[in-house]
């Protein structure tokens, strides 16, 4: 049993290992791009230059690279053609750590694409092809069988449903009989969700205008999104289907999540100067599903999720997010300056009652470099926890001088906290972390470079507690000092700009 409440970081840290079935109406995303420079003498349309040609995971592919970018382990099952542009989406999921094999390949369909124009990044035109709602009987038969094999080995279920007949009638019927079986979490992104009156969601991620069109009267115009808009459409939605919860993206205005208790809940989101939105809701999705599975609460999993989407609206192109992307945004979340001590102390107490081993380090981690990473890998595999002090700002000053840090206390703690091989970590204020010692008492303390352990200013504080000193070597070459030094001779000779 769990002996705390889990914070988003611990739910993020989660989603490795778990494995989700993820199926869905599989299509490649096809970017050409190159330059237009005249306008073509046939009709008044530009003549493109092709430079180049990237081929990418789409729809329910793009959900399944997000999970896989997220940690999970992921079993896809999507209906393609016999056909070359099933042979570049095999290919991009490979590429991308996904299994194809659930791939079920139809003869009477097309594999779906949309291919994008772009000229100088400008869009100039898109187009769709392929066709899969006419799959066989055979066909459907194949999704069927693949979701009764994979669906015992998995912790949650994704359904990414465009409408383009991957996720059939036969496939949510079976998938609500496995389900009463084993009540796994099933989250669904859906363009048309009114057809998941007897589904048993978990969650379902429609935007607002497919919640509006499922809910209005054909032809009525939507209002402007808003939060308040989207938690009405989100009741009269939860009216009309046996879901727990409807989660409504509003696009910058974050998400409104509605309970079947009556309870709502609006979670803002994350202002971006220029925002893309090319997988964007497969990445909430994603993120929402694998949050529920790893034990989030709602809260949590909306947050996480509106996470997930801020960062993928930055990126170009259909967007993935990865867990390290994910990661250091909810330590952002998270952390505050007056982050408790005693429930850090705590926390270790029941670590050290089921015996695992805490080995503790410290250090200012100014500009994160190889060096860094190396001595907390070599930290961690000298224990079972490993928790990592950080200077405070102000005793970075007193110990580096009024230049330092480069980089802000909260920015440290998310970057430091983000890597795989930590646990825990925490701001001192000390110049020394004697005092955090004595609180957190940890088996195995650890420093980097050549100190020996008499001459470290902690080395009382580690006897008193009955710990040992481990003295780790650095990588040669490899410091934030040097870092630093390299960006101001290059700046002085002209290489490199340095704006304040």
């Amino acid at each position: 049993m769990d002996y705390r409440e889990l914070t988003a970081v611990d739910v993020v840290r989660g989603f490795q290992g778990l494995r989700v079935l993820i199926v869905g109406d599989a299509m490649l995303d096809t970017y050409i791009e190159g330059t237009a420079t005249r306008l073509c003498k046939e009709g008044p349309v530009p003549v493109l230059a092709k430079s180049a040609e990237e081929h990418l995971p789409g729809g329910a592919a793009n959900t399944a690279a997000n999970l896989r970018a997220l940690g999970a382990e992921v079993e896809f099952i999507g209906i393609v053609g016999p056909d070359a542009a099933a042979a570049e989406l095999r290919a991009a999921l490979r590429a991308r750590g996904v299994d194809d094999r659930r791939l079920v390949e139809d003869p009477d369909c097309d594999t779906m694409r949309k291919t994008r124009v772009l000229a100088a990044d400008q869009f100039v035109i898109r187009y769709d092809e392929g066709e899969t709602r006419q799959c066989s009987e055979h066909g459907i038969a194949q999704v069927l069988a693949h979701v009764e094999s994979a669906f015992p080995r998995c912790d949650a279920v994704v359904l990414a449903d465009y409408g383009y007949g991957a996720v059939s009638d036969a496939l949510l019927a079976r998938l609500w009989t496995l389900r009463a079986q084993r009540p796994i979490v099933l989250a669904v992104d859906a363009k048309y969700p009114d057809r998941y009156a007897r589904s048993g969601a978990t969650i379902l991620t429609p935007d607002f205008r497919e919640a509006w069109s499922a809910t209005s009267a054909s032809g009525t115009p939507a209002p402007t999104p808003s939060p308040e808009a989207a938690e009405q459409v989100g009741r009269r939605l939860l009216a009309m289907i046996d879901a727990e919860h409807v989660a409504i993206t509003i696009a910058g205005d974050g998400v409104v999540v509605v309970g079947r208790d009556g309870q709502s809940l609006h979670v803002p989101a994350h202002p971006v100067a220029r925002a893309g939105d090319i997988g964007a809701g497969d990445s909430f999705t994603a993120a929402i599903g694998l949050a529920l599975a790893a034990g989030a609460t709602v809260r949590q999993a909306a947050q996480i999720a509106i996470d997930a989407a801020g960062i993928a609206v930055t990126k170009p192109r259909t967007a993935v997010v990865t867990h390290q992307d994910l990661l250091r945004r909810v330590n952002l979340d998270d952390f505050s300056p007056s982050q408790s001590l005693r429930a850090l102390a705590s926390i270790l107490d029941a670590e050290r009652y089921a015996g695992r081993r805490i080995v503790f380090t410290n250090g200012i981690f100014d500009i994160l470099h190889a060096g860094h990473v190396q001595i907390l890998q070599r930290a961690k595999a000298l224990g079972d926890v490993l928790v990592v002090g950080i200077n405070s700002d102000e005793s970075t000053r007193r110990l580096k001088g009024p230049a330092r840090p480069i980089n802000h206390e909260r920015d440290r703690l998310a970057l430091v906290s983000a890597l795989e091989s930590l646990d825990h970590a925490i701001v001192f204020e000390e110049d020394n972390p004697a005092e955090l010692i004595r609180a957190l008492r940890p088996h195995v303390h650890v420093k980097g470079g050549d100190y020996t352990p008499d001459a470290l200013a902690e080395a009382d504080a580690v006897r008193e507690v009955g710990a040992r000193i481990e003295i780790l070597s650095l990588v040669d070459g490899r410091s934030t000092t040097n870092v630093i030094q390299k960006i101001v001779m290059l700046a002085a000779d002209g290489v490199i700009e340095v704006t304040p």
